[in-house]
């Protein structure tokens, strides 16, 4: 499995890129995952359902399962939560991870910037960014800068520059 991360202050298009880059990258005969970091809490189970009711009571894994999906939803009950490395050994094989968020992490990033937001560039602090997906030219730029909307680089930088999981893995330890 390689990996590679999608970065970017809130409002900078991550979760659009990624919806726009996954088909050009499963149609080019990759498989896809994506691990998505939240910054607060979340829940994606349904109060009254038996699943909602198992991790109520304390149950600290519970597994849905059906003939389309399962899900496997993981209680911290009070624990930090895991580091990067341990949640991507959860993944089944793929060939490639795609990673929203974690834009601290060690691992390769895209950025995705946009003048609009008035943020900094993650690119120059971040030695891990290897391009920048961005809406204006930005000359001052260390590494790549790509169009926004030219998902065909944008794709090609994303295979090129993921890193096998077990450098991150390496890493960690």
């Amino acid at each position: 499995m390689r990996i590679i991360g999608i970065a970017g202050w809130s409002g900078s298009g991550k979760t659009t890129l990624l919806a726009r880059i996954i088909p050009r990258l499963t149609a080019r005969g990759f498989t896809v995952s994506t691990l998505k970091h939240a910054h607060h809490s979340f829940d994606i189970d349904v109060p009254g359902k038996d699943s909602h009711t198992h991790r109520l009571a304390g149950a600290t894994e519970v597994m849905i399962s059906s003939g389309q999906r399962w899900a496997l939803m993981h209680e911290l009950r009070g624990a930090g939560e895991p580091p990067l490395a341990d949640l991507l050994q959860k993944l089944s094989p793929v060939d490639l991870v795609l990673i929203e968020g974690f834009k601290r992490e060690g691992h390769p990033k895209l950025e995705v910037y946009r003048e609009a937001n008035g943020t900094p560039l993650l690119a120059a602090e971040d030695p891990q960014v290897v391009a920048i997906a961005a809406d204006v030219a930005l000359p001052q730029a260390r590494v790549p800068v790509l169009p926004l909307d030219d998902l065909e680089a944008i794709a090609a930088v994303l295979i090129e520059r993921a890193a096998p999981i077990a450098q991150l893995v390496r890493r960690s330890e």
